[in-house]
């Protein structure tokens, strides 16, 4: 059987296989925050400041950590991203107070930002302009079948200890920060373009004129808001009120949409390289508003299983094309650009739970499934007249 890492360099396997662990170990601890700051005695929404703390710690730390991508270099960022994570994590564990909890897991969520600018920078920098969707494509599977291994560890390990899943967390990310070091030791980006020091860089102000990188800004909000703020806020909302479910009910809904982006993740990234970034957006921006059309137009449970595994077709190919335009614009070390064009999503998935949950509670479900799929409006129009971007960098300035 042909191995998909076939053709690609080392560094796309080296990083897909560390985004696994680190995605493990992220299943397994997702379940016990909130049951172990509860642990301490504070109400439910203090225990969900546990986890928006880490998602604005990322969010806010997010240009420096481009900054030190393009100082220090992405292995040097990316294996100290890891370890303050794991450190970060058994501190967590060992946590007596909420407070100290609330401090571990600010530190962690700076960890977890140098991890993905740095990750991110290094895997658009590596491949060509005719690879970067299927590198990508396989970066984003490591997370989302390490995404699928971990929960099935973390009930089990909460059952045991509430303090357990933060030290497997941090085992596996450790380990990934081991594996980074060890095989990530001579990379082929520093071999082939020398020291940070010598690299030109593309900046954040040539970045924003230029069409492309606009393009996967908004595509990354409109991610962040409509598909992952929206899957992990609303729809379990939608499931157990608007179409009076259980839980069970979720659990398949989810799986569906998991298992139609699992299949298509692969062709989604050659699509995206063979056949160019504009129909590949195009593609993903039209399919994931359709699903979310399913959710705002049909009450029924069936349908909402077909809303969720558009939603997954959709996501796949959002999760290639956008990358591969970021890596099309970037000359040398783009620590910053890519940092700036990840926050995106962060902001989408701080903001965009508290607007739609706010307008399903004052207005209907129907009207907060709208307004997501208005979010991916901006991205949908200006995809329309996107210029070729594969096989040559754009110019330092771009006028769009």
């Amino acid at each position: 059987m042909k191995s998909p890492f076939k053709d690609l360099p080392r560094e796309v396997a080296v990083l897909s296989s560390v985004a696994f662990l680190v995605a493990v170990g992220f299943g397994v601890i997702a379940p016990a925050i909130p049951l172990f700051a509860r642990s301490f005695g504070v109400s439910q929404a203090a225990a969900g400041a546990v986890i928006s703390i880490f998602a604005a710690a990322r969010f806010s730390s997010g240009l420096l950590c481009g900054k030190m991508v393009n100082s220090f270099g992405e292995r040097k960022v990316l294996a100290t991203g890891l370890f303050m994570v794991g450190i970060s994590s058994i501190a967590a564990g060992l946590a007596d107070t909420y407070l100290q909890l609330i401090v571990f897991r600010t530190a962690g969520g700076l960890g977890s930002a140098m991890f993905t600018v740095a990750s991110t920078s290094l895997l658009l920098g590596v491949v060509s302009d005719d690879q970067r969707g299927r590198a990508q494509s396989l970066y984003q599977g490591g997370f989302l079948f390490g995404g699928i291994t971990g929960p099935l560890f973390g009930g089990i390990l909460c059952a045991i200890s509430l303090r357990a899943p933060f030290f497997v967390y941090a085992g596996g990310v450790i380990a990934g920060g081991i594996v980074t070091l060890i095989f990530l030791h001579k990379s082929e980006f520093e071999s082939t373009h020398g020291s940070s020091a010598s690299l030109e860089q593309t900046t954040i102000r040539e970045a924003i004129r230029m069409h492309p990188y606009q393009v996967a800004v908004l595509c990354a909000i409109g991610t962040g808001w409509a598909v992952f703020g929206m899957r992990n806020s609303l729809i379990p909302l939608f499931v157990t009120e608007g179409l009076g479910r259980g839980p069970a009910a979720i659990g398949a809904g989810m799986a569906a949409a998991t298992l139609m982006q699992g299949l298509i993740l692969l062709p989604a990234g050659r699509f995206v390289d063979k056949q160019g970034r504009r129909k590949a957006l195009l593609i993903g921006i039209s399919v994931t508003i359709l699903g979310v059309f399913v959710f705002a137009f049909f009450e029924s449970f069936p349908l909402f299983l077909i809303g969720m595994g558009i939603s997954g077709i959709g996501g796949a190919f959002l999760g290639s094309a956008p990358a591969a335009l970021v890596g099309d614009i970037i000359r040398g070390r783009g620590g910053k650009v890519v940092a700036l064009w990840q926050m995106g999503s962060d902001f989408g998935m701080i903001v965009g739970p508290i607007t739609l949950g706010f307008i399903a509670d004052h207005a209907s479900y129907k009207a907060a499934f709208l307004t997501a799929a208005l979010i991916f409006l901006p991205a949908l129009i200006r995809t329309i007249n996107l210029p070729e971007t594969r096989k040559s960098h754009l110019p330092a300035v771009y006028e769009p």
